[in-house]
């Protein structure tokens, strides 16, 4: 090799060092798969599956978008199987977290905390994790790719009014292919809270105000925090009524629920401080909305 081409082929790679450096992957996820009352399997099969989850879910271009490392996407997913059922096939649940950078802040706010109990799925060692967004063939990856975009649909909403609606109508898609598969979590009739009614709330125009509640709760609220207290107390103030207003539609629902799981400590936290008047107001919509936790909302107007 002379030593022209020498110095080609050195700026060629560096060319696509580069290039590779400026696409990072969306989202940076611990996966952690754990199996303690499954006695008598060789623990190696599961090692396995928790690196290939890892790889499905860090490696795969989920978006057609480029993310800075710091932009990256924060989330957990811990698979805790319960039960083999053959050799192939197992048994357990789902514990999904999803993080978001407060700006200005070292915190993390929580947008998603959720533990999914209708995990049913085949796994065979060694075979690649696949997923196609035209065809249905993989449980374990179907509810994976489904909470990814859950993930990308809430990390949007939360920086952009309504910012996570493709995402959310793709998770929808999967539902839709998920519908003649035998294994739970998937259909109308099973329950009220699983990945089909996430999706039908993400989606149903009926509950756009706790969508917009989202971006105003964190872009307008949290956000605005460390430059004006007040101003950024007021506007999540202001995203509790959006979420009264979903409420008033239809209370109880299961978006409303998943929301109020992942923000009543933060929101108990936030008003600890402000006027009173805000307080009050706060607290007797949150009473509506989560009554169940109405002592705990209590709590603020005593501090």
């Amino acid at each position: 090799m002379t030593k022209k081409s020498f110095k080609l082929l050195v700026l060629f790679i560096f060319i696509q060092l580069l290039a590779f450096q400026g696409i990072s992957q969306e989202i940076y996820c611990q996966v952690q798969v754990s199996a303690p009352q499954v006695a008598g399997t060789d623990r190696t099969a599961f090692e396995t599956l928790q690196k290939a989850l890892y790889e499905f879910v860090n490696t795969r271009k989920w978006t057609p978008y480029s993310y800075k490392v710091e932009e990256r996407i924060e989330a957990t997913i811990l698979l805790t199987i319960n039960e083999q059922v053959s050799s192939e096939k197992f048994r357990g649940q789902l514990n999904l977290v999803l993080k978001r950078p407060v700006y200005k802040s070292n915190f993390n706010t929580t947008l998603f905390n959720y533990i999914d109990k209708d995990i049913e799925f085949t796994y065979v060692e060694n075979v690649p994790l696949e997923f196609n967004d035209n065809s249905f063939d993989s449980n374990l990856t179907a509810i994976i790719a489904f909470y990814i975009n859950i993930f990308l649909g809430l990390d949007g909403d939360s920086f952009s009014l309504l910012g996570g609606t493709a995402y959310f109508e793709r998770a929808q898609a999967i539902v839709q292919s998920a519908q003649s598969t035998p294994e739970p979590g998937w259909k109308a009739y099973e329950n009220q809270k699983n990945r089909y009614w996430l999706s039908e709330n993400l989606t149903n125009p009926i509950y756009r105000s706790a969508r917009e509640s989202i971006y105003k709760y964190h872009l307008q609220g949290l956000d605005k925090m460390y430059d004006n207290a007040e101003i950024g107390r007021a506007a999540i103030a202001e995203s509790i009524k959006f979420l009264g207003q979903a409420n008033q539609q239809k209370p109880g629902s299961f978006l409303i629920q998943l929301i109020m799981e992942a923000k009543r400590d933060e929101i108990i936290q936030v008003f600890s401080e402000g006027s009173q008047n805000i307080k009050t107001e706060v607290v007797n919509t949150l009473k509506e909305i989560d009554p169940a936790n109405g002592s705990r909302y209590q709590q603020i107007l005593s501090r």
